[in-house]
């Protein structure tokens, strides 16, 4: 940085090179637009650059080099270690990032970096396609996808990065590339799971699956143990067309369940069905067979109702911890009811996710993704509002977690919440950690991407 000249008068010589805009905190918008999506944070950057096009990410990189300030990239927001932001220095904002060019002849998408996953999945369905991201419309598709992704689709088509075809990539020299198998293969081996430590992801090429008929919704039961348990049970017996996500939890106020329900532990299964209504039926009758259901709305319907509700302005602040399972049986489920009872949180959940079908068949090396041979994730999350109490919920979590350890010390990046270098090294266990050390020596030799479950380059 040239200390001639204050940084402010710096950035309006920035914003006139862009085609995008840069926004500080001598703007009106600034506070609503540098707000992320979990109250957990409040960045304080020196400015945000709403880019327009990967040329800007260059801009911008060149811009954070010369004048020594951290990057941060945002998309959707919902970094649950609060990397979206950053104090004093730059936020690289990609929500303006939003054209979408769909190939039906192909099967094909390109998507730019800052749509969410609600509106990708929005725009597919109308044409009866579908790429697989998680279970919350308001994610970017950006942040997911480069974790790994982990969603309703998961036992049909594996994870999202295993419909990942191509990236278009800005590295930290301001190199602007495609990463595909043929081109920078080890920059798109690397993409695939390792998170934003490579460079700025501006567009991504997904593979568009046919998507004829689905059934779908949440299925809510008694909450259990010896339910809870055949429930994880009958969804690792389903066919792989059937994926579940299953919480633990109080009952929300929801018109369709009894008012005596109301704040009391339920299991709520998210039952997502890819293919005909008849199949499904026979696919979801061992799970509705469990106990009688106290609230069952899964049908046919179009794939987008399985984002819940959101309430746009609502930024709770979130504990969460993650882990991989072998196994959950009468005594683990009933650790699992016992820890949601124990939080004092307004709302608690525990979170159980079967994987294995189409994500387990892929080879462990093929991607940085390597938790291919984990049967299941489950996680702990508390959502409060404000600070009062984090400390409390955050140890609420990480004990939750620790009783349900079976020896797979592995983690999930996209689930990660500030916990040390030791849990991003267990999200890349062995030869993974090693390759992707190399790699981001290659493109970003400096480490100008650390804001992110950081991988050092190698020495």
């Amino acid at each position: 940085m040239d200390k001639r000249f204050p940084l402010a008068d710096q950035l309006d010589v920035l914003a006139a090179s862009l085609k995008g805009r840069v926004v500080s905190p001598r703007h009106a918008d600034y506070d609503a637009i540098r707000q992320v999506a979990l109250g957990n944070f409040d960045h304080q950057p020196a400015a945000l650059v709403r880019v327009a096009d990967a040329a800007d990410v260059a801009a911008v990189l060149a811009f954070a080099r010369a004048s020594n300030l951290e990057v941060a990239v945002r998309s959707g927001g919902h970094s649950t270690a609060g990397h979206s932001g950053c104090a004093g220095g730059l936020v690289i904002d990609l929500r303006d990032l939003n054209g979408l060019d769909i190939d039906d002849k192909a099967l094909t998408v390109w998507a730019g970096a800052g749509l969410t996953s609600g509106e990708v999945t929005a725009a597919l369905e109308q044409r009866k396609l579908i790429v697989g991201f998680g279970d919350s419309a308001s994610v970017g598709i950006g942040g997911i996808t480069l974790g790994g992704g982990i969603g309703f689709l998961v036992r049909k088509h594996g994870l999202t990065i295993d419909s990942l075809l191509a990236a278009e990539v800005v590295t930290a020299a301001g190199d602007i590339v495609i990463a595909d198998p043929s081109n920078h293969p080890d920059l798109f081996w690397a993409l695939r799971g390792g998170g934003g430590n490579f460079g700025v992801v501006t567009r991504l090429k997904y593979r568009a699956h046919p998507l004829q008929a689905f059934t779908g919704g949440p299925l809510i039961m008694p909450a259990t143990a010896e339910v809870l348990a055949g429930f994880v049970a009958a969804a690792e017996a389903a066919p792989e067309e059937l994926t579940t996500i299953v919480m633990v939890m109080p009952a929300p106020p929801l018109p369709f369940l009894p008012p005596g329900v109301h704040g009391k532990t339920v299991i709520l299964g998210m039952m997502a069905y890819a293919g005909e209504p008849e199949a499904a039926a026979g696919a979801l009758a061992p799970f509705r067979a469990l106990a009688t259901p106290i609230a069952d709305l899964v049908g046919p319907a179009p794939y987008s109702s399985m984002y819940l509700p959101e309430d746009p302005n609502a930024r709770p602040s979130v504990a969460i911890r993650t882990l991989f399972m072998e196994r959950i049986g009468f005594a683990e489920a009933a650790r699992i009811l016992s820890a949601v009872e124990q939080s004092t949180a307004p709302m608690r959940v525990a979170q159980i996710r079967v994987l294995g079908g189409a994500a387990a068949r892929v080879p462990v090396e093929a991607t940085a993704f390597a938790h291919r041979r984990s049967r299941i994730m489950a996680g702990f999350l508390a959502m409060y509002g404000g600070a009062e109490g984090a400390a409390e919920h955050d140890r609420w979590a990480a004990e939750a977690v620790d009783g349900l350890r079976q020896g797979d010390n592995g983690a999930y990046v996209n689930f990660l919440a500030g916990e040390g270098t030791e849990r991003i090294r267990a999200a890349y266990p062995g030869e993974t950690w090693e390759r992707l050390r190399r790699i981001k020596r290659q493109y970003d030799p400096a480490n100008l991407f650390r804001l992110n479950q950081n991988i050092p380059p190698a020495a």
